[in-house]
């Protein structure tokens, strides 16, 4: 079946527009150092990119950084609350990130559709603390990309995003001047453990998201060694 998700044509619009449009723009307004991208080397879709949330930074930081391989077909879940409720912006949403909606208030109205995309082939991002964090800090990781690695065998790849709520915090619609540091760490891809469930797979990729957070101080990005961890 092929739908937006998949479609070639809309593929290559969309890398059109993140890489000639939304990547200058933000590595313009912050400096970005990349740390670990070897460890997407053997890495192939479908998989579930899993990142801390803080900053309106942090999707366009990802699908900006990832190798066109893997970016090509990501799509992205995002808030059905907020980037869906009005027509343009989610237009905007879908045409930059191939983005779905999730529900945050509990409601299953969409349920099933990030099963669907995995076993279609479809990478997907999910920021598992359900929303950007009010003061910066890694909140408490939700398990639905955990279940969703357990119901497809499909990899998480942990991924920790370090300054973007510096660079630009919840409440600002636009980076702070002065090109602020901003780090995209990679951890390795991550598969559950035999019995493990999906409350404790959780667990582990937030503690490994946090452990990727913390091996990489915020500032300033030219002492980062770029690559590496």
């Amino acid at each position: 079946m092929t739908d937006r998700f998949t479609s070639k044509p809309l593929a290559v619009l969309r890398f059109l527009a993140q890489r000639a449009l939304l990547k200058p723009l933000v590595w313009n307004l912050v400096k970005v150092t990349v740390h670990g991208a070897e460890r997407v080397d053997g890495l192939s879709a479908p998989f579930i990119a899993v990142a801390n949330h803080s900053s309106h930074l942090d999707a366009p930081l990802i699908m900006g950084w990832l190798p066109r391989r893997l970016s090509r077909y990501l799509a992205a879940g995002a808030a059905a609350d907020y980037f869906f409720d009005v027509r343009w912006r989610k237009a905007l949403t879908i045409l930059f990130f191939g983005a779905f909606a999730i529900e945050r208030n509990g409601e299953r109205k969409r349920g099933g559709l990030s099963r669907s995309l995995l076993t279609r082939g479809v990478p997907i991002l999910i920021f598992p603390e359900g929303g950007r964090s009010k003061s910066g800090e890694i909140g408490r990781f939700k398990p639905g990309a955990a279940a969703l690695s357990l119901a497809t065998q499909v990899p998480c790849l942990p991924i920790a995003l370090v300054g973007a709520s510096t660079a630009m915090p919840r409440g600002r619609n636009w980076p702070k001047p002065g090109r602020l540091p901003v780090a995209i760490v990679i951890g390795a891809p991550m598969l559950p453990d035999a019995q493990e469930s999906a409350e404790d797979f959780s667990r582990r990729i937030a503690d490994e998201v946090r452990r990727l957070h913390s091996s990489v101080l915020p500032a300033p990005a030219e002492h980062a060694q770029k690559g590496h961890v």
